[in-house]
């Protein structure tokens, strides 16, 4: 077979832009920068797309003999080179176990399956034994899952997953091979299990019925708060910047239409951020943290995937932040769960349902603040009491505003979900009992 690395190129526009990984439409200029013969049928490459480097992997087959694995995987062929059929790679997985060596020498596996639908990465799990993220979007300098997962783990912070093997190019991560977490429940998976059991239930109550999710709450806030504290041990603490982070929500709300309502109610808001007097720390945060973002185990809580939001510049995903940006991340996962799975039952249901839905939403955030706050340590990386619910707000604003964005370019259907949020961060300061308690006697 002549190496078909040029052909492949022609192809790359349209495969690239139905991926998920990669960031906006079809590109309309790529070219292969890198590339190197893993296997006779295995092309490893890095691509410039309109100016960012993206991580390709193609496996190579008989066109005349598509495998079965491609069958509900046309997204990802590329198309035919020659006769020969050009596909993701990581499909394949006689190739995947080939990448596992490539990536750690000396290990070996037998099965190997992909997880998931991921923005910025491939996840392959081997033997349910290690998993191996494969970078897509490629950045100058560490990737922040390795930097900050192996600087966690050195201080004893024992809910990450510490990196076993990497793969690098020049600065650049490639892949990680990490050890897999055996028998683990995503926290959005086990949010959604509570809430379907309490609208299914004949209950006022999500403290009276069963799959209450406020225990898992208060514990996921004490680990939140030991892996702050661990950020600042590794990575150092400095007097937070209250202007830089109400520069930077001016900078999501100027993406807003001009005419849009929310922007200029929001615009307003932020700018009680620049007054407030005491605005605390700021650290290395983990910047996308969310439900979905952490697993419950036997042995407790994990944090996953560092790399922070991946529409946002990686300069920004790495700049120095108040540990409430976190904090507000999973306020605001919890009020998209209860809403998700709202939107399950129905509309018929919905205004029946509505009062439950609010109540396991202040529930658990209540719960996750007070697991937080009762922390030894991270109330000195707090901005002052009177100031958190203006911090705390301002950054649930950002996310609420960023997820707007987001959504309706990705899932329109979605959109009203961080529209209602944005709607009650905006309601006079009221100290409902849904926002939770922002200090602890």
């Amino acid at each position: 077979m002549n190496d078909p690395v040029g052909t492949i190129e022609q192809l790359l526009p349209e495969y690239l832009g139905r991926q998920r990984w990669f960031a906006g439409d079809a590109p309309e200029e790529v070219r292969v920068v890198e590339h190197e013969e893993l296997e006779a049928d295995f092309r490893w490459m890095i691509v410039d797309a309109d100016g960012a480097r993206y991580q390709v992997l193609v496996g190579l087959r008989p066109a005349h003999e598509p495998p079965e694995f491609l069958h509900g995987n046309e997204n990802s062929v590329l198309g035919t080179v020659d006769g020969t059929l050009a596909f993701d790679a990581v499909l394949d997985a006689r190739l995947a176990r080939s990448l596992l060596r490539r990536v750690a020498p000396g290990e070996t596996a037998e099965h190997v399956r992909p997880i998931g639908v991921e923005q910025s990465h491939t996840s392959l799990i081997y033997d349910d034994r290690l998993l191996l993220k494969i970078f897509r979007r490629l950045h100058e300098g560490p990737n922040p899952e390795i930097e900050i997962t192996d600087k966690l783990a050195t201080t004893g912070f024992a809910h990450v997953a510490r990196p076993l093997a990497t793969w690098t190019f020049g600065d650049s991560h490639l892949a990680v091979v990490q050890p897999y977490l055996v028998g683990g429940a995503e926290g959005w998976a086990l949010a959604l299990t509570s809430l379907r059991d309490l609208y299914s239930a004949d209950c006022d109550d999500p403290a009276e019925c069963g799959g209450d999710f406020a225990g898992e709450a208060w514990r996921l806030g004490e680990v939140t708060a030991a892996m702050h504290l661990a950020m600042a041990e590794v990575f150092g603490s400095r007097e937070g910047d209250r202007a830089a982070w109400a520069s930077m929500a001016e900078a999501q709300l100027a993406r807003l239409d001009e005419d849009d309502a929310d922007r200029a109610r929001a615009e307003e808001f932020v700018g009680r951020l620049r007054a407030v007097q005491k605005p605390g720390s700021a650290i290395r945060v983990h910047g996308d943290y969310h439900l979905g973002q952490v697993m419950r185990t036997d042995t407790g809580w994990f944090v996953l995937d560092f790399e922070g939001e991946p529409a946002r510049p990686l300069d920004e995903r790495q700049l120095f932040s108040s540990p409430l940006q976190d904090v507000a991340g999973m306020m605001r996962s919890l009020q998209y769960a209860a809403a998700v799975a709202l939107a399950e039952r129905g509309e018929a249901e919905h205004d029946e349902l509505l009062p439950l839905a609010s109540a396991w939403e202040g529930r658990n955030r209540r719960s996750f603040l007070e697991g937080y706050l009762r922390t030894d340590g991270v109330d000195a990386l707090l901005p002052d009491v009177d100031d958190r619910p203006t911090v705390l707000t301002a950054f649930e604003l950002d996310k609420a505003i960023y997820e707007v964005l987001y959504e309706r370019s990705y899932r329109p259907d979605w959109v009203d979900i961080p529209r209602a949020a944005i709607a009650a961060l905006l309601e006079p300061d009221d100290e409902s009992s849904q926002r939770g308690p922002l200090s602890l006697g």
